[in-house]
């Protein structure tokens, strides 16, 4: 028997060849939980820190979706791949790289990534092109003409180790970027063909792979009735200024009632009209989101108008 009696976000360290979707499957099935969804696909090949938001937190998720991310990459140098990883590799491939590349060549060919770049689409991905998936194409063995160019901000990219063939970097890039397609330039500019042989993400916005927990440690802390606690609570993960009401109107929120100055207690944080906020109720407990209808330094004037907009309500 399922139900949704746990409510936050839960950050798990999803292991390598488990997709996104298996992965919050198996922890919903573990919990017995019906809701839940993530605020950013992690591809199969890749590990690390997946964002899973369960029960009233699956309200939220699209608050969540962050644009800043930070991934441990390792990239193999002398190979070409159809896929830019290695699905895609000919296992009968002879290593392109004739030479051995110092740190300090690759640093340099490394800084002509950083800052925003024209990054092509890689072949084999979900982006659609005349209506299409790339990958159904591609599967087929279909030519693509024009692969899309999208244009992507890497704020950072550092080499950390370089052992022939295979280098070790951290990157830290805005929405969009594909570290599979970055691994591939990177062997283009440097001539000997490269692709993604190894991705950790480490960082999704505010959350870090330092607080996840894997799959063993869920069922575990399930079975303990433990898990509940390793949760963060929504009011928590959400960075927005927040509206503190009455107990009165917290209890009726679920109708929507209109939100006054005579229901607010207090007001956390600055706004203008038009922005995000959350209304909480005395105990922290965000309620609901939306829009503020006046500015924070407008609240605390005599006008009874309506103070709140709103988007969703979380209970």
């Amino acid at each position: 028997m399922t139900d949704d009696r746990l409510h936050g976000v839960l950050l798990l360290n999803k292991p390598v060849g488990m997709s996104s979707h298996d992965a919050i499957y198996a922890v919903r099935r573990m919990i017995g939980q019906k809701g839940g969804g993530h605020t950013g696909t992690l591809d199969p090949l890749a590990e690390g820190l997946l964002v899973i938001c369960l029960g009233r937190a699956t309200k939220i998720s699209r608050y969540l979706a962050v644009e800043e991310k930070t991934y441990e990459a390792t990239i193999r140098l002398g190979f070409t791949s159809s896929t830019y990883d290695s699905e895609g590799v000919d296992p009968d491939a002879v290593s392109a790289l004739s030479e051995d590349l110092s740190e300090e060549q690759l640093t340099e060919a490394l800084a002509r990534f950083r800052g925003e770049i024209d990054q092509t689409v890689p072949p084999f991905s979900a982006v659609q092109v005349n209506g299409r998936r790339l990958y159904k194409d591609a599967r087929k063995g279909r030519e693509i003409e024009q692969l899309p160019v999208r244009k992507v901000t890497i704020h950072e990219i550092e080499l950390q180790s370089w052992c022939s063939p295979d280098l070790k970097v951290t990157i830290r890039c805005g929405k969009g970027t594909y570290i599979r397609s970055l691994a591939h330039d990177l062997g283009q500019a440097l001539g000997c063909g490269a692709y993604l042989a190894g991705l950790k993400r480490t960082k999704l916005g505010i959350f870090s792979l330092d607080d996840s927990l894997t799959l063993d440690d869920i069922n575990r802390l399930h079975s303990n009735s433990e898990l509940e606690k390793h949760l963060l609570p929504i009011g928590r993960v959400l960075p927005f200024p927040a509206i503190e009401i009455s107990d009165d109107l917290a209890v009726r929120l679920v109708q929507g009632p209109p939100v006054r100055r005579s229901d607010v207690v207090r007001i956390d944080g600055t706004f203008d009209a038009g922005e995000t906020v959350i209304l909480r109720n005395r105990n922290g407990d965000c309620l609901a989101v939306g829009r503020a209808v006046i500015a924070s330094d407008a609240c605390d004037g005599p006008d009874n108008s309506e103070l709140f907009s709103y988007d969703r309500v979380l209970n």
